[in-house]
């Protein structure tokens, strides 16, 4: 009888590999986009979409403005590719621009309001909540935690720890010092270790 253990998790140089590996396919793709390969677009939209979801749903407070901003960012960025030379990774690139995309969107929603007429905004909200999908309470919890941090500390900590980008991508995505994404991240961790103990 033979049993099956459980695959052990990664190594850190091993993630820190496969993900140098896709930012670099990212960046070719982004270039061979830039250069007219239309097949480059698809595939340059496919390897990024979700980090893009994932960082705009992480800065954004209103999750049915989400989809909106990841397709806004990426109509942004295909439209600016011909500037983009690769100096940096394409994914640092693309989330600045999700970046600018989400702080654009606040300054709309500012000036003009979402109006909702029903009796009961909050129950209507909660309805609209998907239930019964697996990780669905941790990431409310998850979220619920990151809430508590400033808005600079929790996009450090997002960028770094959830998409994986390193102190310098994030520190272009953020345009601030490495120096100040380094202390944002790391008094992100003591005060969410705060909260878990």
């Amino acid at each position: 009888m033979t049993s099956t253990l459980p695959a052990a998790a990664p190594a850190p140089a091993d993630l820190r590999a496969r993900r140098e590996s896709a930012d670099a396919s990212a960046t070719a793709w982004a270039l061979a986009a830039r250069a007219g390969d239309t097949d480059a677009v698809d595939h340059f939209v496919r390897a990024l979409h979700r980090d893009v979801l994932r960082y705009v749903s992480h800065l954004c407070a209103d999750p049915q403005a989400v989809d909106d901003l990841a397709q806004d960012t990426f109509l942004r960025a295909l439209g600016s590719l011909h500037r983009f030379e690769g100096r940096s990774s394409a994914r640092a690139w693309l989330l600045s621009i999700a970046r600018r995309a989400v702080i654009d969107g606040f300054r709309h929603a500012a000036v003009r309001p979402r109006r909702y007429d029903g009796a009961d905004w909050q129950a209507a909200a909660e309805r609209a909540q998907p239930r019964g999908v697996p990780g669905f309470d941790d990431g409310i919890a998850l979220t619920d935690l990151l809430g508590t941090l400033s808005d600079e500390r929790r996009e450090a900590f997002v960028l770094t720890q959830m998409l994986g980008l390193s102190y310098e991508e994030a520190a272009v995505v953020s345009g601030c010092p490495v120096g100040t994404v380094r202390s944002r991240v790391a008094r992100a961790r003591g005060e969410l270790m705060e909260l878990v103990v």
